[in-house]
């Protein structure tokens, strides 16, 4: 991200000052470091804008969700997700404490819910390097894991949704189908991918079972240890109950119990039907969605008896939290996508590939959150905030929805990879960046369809 952000504003200076030299403004009265300099000015403080706006709907998402979480619905998501994870993953034992920590990340990320995917995800990293024999080099259960991660199912985009809303949006939930539709096609280029992959791989580390799966010191230093420890806590709110401790033993067994198969097959069908549904009767079921998420999920917290008032409160003080938290990161990537845009580079960029990528519904407006996305969720964020919130284009126009299921449908792929195989010492990733990079690629093809198929 650095080489991004200095790359980008570098250019961006360069440009101006070229035209500057040459003669001045080709457009508007404004001389071109005389437009870049008010850019400067004007995109740093309409990012905190932005993100004050931003806070209001990012405190009632995060609320909801931390209603549904408390219920239990992370548990019943990872409990359907069971029947298939034994399949996709034959060499981790069905009972072994990896399959669980896999299950709840997965099922956290399904439901937007990134900070709690971390420490789960770091969890089954550090349970799958116990089955390892040959520490530092990345089975094939973790690169299938690590792929997957990148392009996970995601069925409520929430801080995508929240971006929307704030940016002015008439149908900020319109992106729900375009997502899973997405997602769900990526996610089964990753699987593919990684099992053809493999096979032109190095050989794979043997997987240890028995008494040397469950010795959890086995060949690991009390330096990778710590390190491990250390990774899982940075990434986990101490008031939190995915903390590792009882509560978090008490979530690895229920999702390592799962439901009978035909459960699972019934609930993945009912999840497949919404996308013909929201693509046939979009405009009709479109308004529904955020009031019903609303009323349902507080529901589903009465029912389940969860103290629905004082649970949203502690879930929209974390999104509060959250929402101020991304101001630097906005402020960063909004001036310099500012300056490209006044600096005319960005005009430029648009007259030489928009009409080679434009044939294939790729705007090159989109073409920078493409690129970006898998490098930094934060730069990619700003990105998405300053293309919606831009009066030319809008959330709700078709570059609108693209770069948003770009936003909601794709993974930072680099970071994933750092920090998981960071938690366990891993250098030797094998194939993993190979699959996960292919099912970036597959994710914005897909995007591109869906919304295309949407939007037509």
């Amino acid at each position: 991200m650095n080489v991004i952000f200095f790359a980008i504003v570098m250019i961006a200076f360069l440009f101006a000052a070229v035209r500057q030299l040459l003669g001045g403004p080709q457009t508007g009265d404004a001389m071109p470091i005389e437009a870049l300099s008010r850019s400067v000015v004007d995109s740093a403080a309409g990012a905190v804008e932005l993100a004050i706006g931003l806070i209001g709907v990012m405190t009632l998402f995060l609320g909801l969700m931390k209603v549904a979480e408390k219920g239990g619905l992370l548990n019943v998501m990872s409990r359907l997700l069971r029947p298939v994870m034994v399949r996709l993953f034959p060499d981790v034992p069905a009972d072994h404490p990896a399959m669980g920590a896999m299950i709840l990340n997965m099922s956290a990320n399904a439901l937007g819910l990134g900070n709690a995917a971390t420490p789960f995800g770091i969890r089954a990293m550090q349970e799958l390097d116990k089955l390892n024999s040959e520490k530092g080099t990345a089975t094939n259960a973790m690169a299938l894991f690590l792929a997957i991660n990148t392009s996970s199912i995601t069925l409520l985009p929430t801080g995508v949704i929240a971006l929307r809303a704030s940016a002015g949006s008439g149908d900020p939930a319109g992106i729900l189908p375009t997502t899973l539709f997405a997602t769900l096609g990526s996610t089964l280029v990753a699987i593919t991918a990684t099992k053809l992959y493999q096979r032109f791989s190095s050989p794979a580390p043997a997987v240890l079972t028995g008494a040397a799966a469950a010795d959890p010191t086995g060949d690991v230093s009390e330096r990778t240890r710590a390190g491990e420890e250390h990774a899982l806590n940075q990434n986990s709110d101490p008031d939190s109950d995915l903390n590792p401790g009882h509560e978090y033993a008490h979530m690895l067994a229920s999702a390592s119990a799962g439901y009978p198969g035909w459960v699972s097959l019934t609930v993945l069908c009912c999840v497949l039907a919404i996308i013909p549904l929201a693509i046939v009767y979009g405009t009709v079921i479109s308004p529904w969605i955020i009031p019903g998420l609303v009323a349902g999920f507080l529901a589903y917290g009465m029912i389940r008896g969860v103290r629905v008032y004082e649970v949203f409160v502690e879930g929209a003080k974390e999104g509060f939290y959250v929402a101020v938290k991304i101001i630097p990161y906005l402020v960063a990537i909004l001036v310099a996508v500012g300056m490209f845009r006044a600096s005319g580079a960005l005009e430029a960029m648009v007259g030489m590939l928009g009409p080679v990528t434009a044939k294939i519904g790729l705007p090159a407006e989109a073409l920078p959150m493409a690129l970006l996305r898998p490098l930094s969720g934060s730069g990619a964020y700003g990105v998405l905030a300053s293309i919606i919130n831009d009066p030319a284009v809008g959330p709700d126009s078709y570059i609108g929805y693209l770069v948003s299921t770009f936003q909601g449908s794709t993974e930072t792929t680099f970071y994933v990879l750092a920090v998981y195989f960071g938690a366990v010492q891993v250098r030797r990733v094998r194939h993993t960046m190979a699959a996960a990079l292919t099912a970036d690629a597959a994710g914005i093809m897909f995007a591109v369809l869906a919304c295309t198929l949407l939007l037509a």
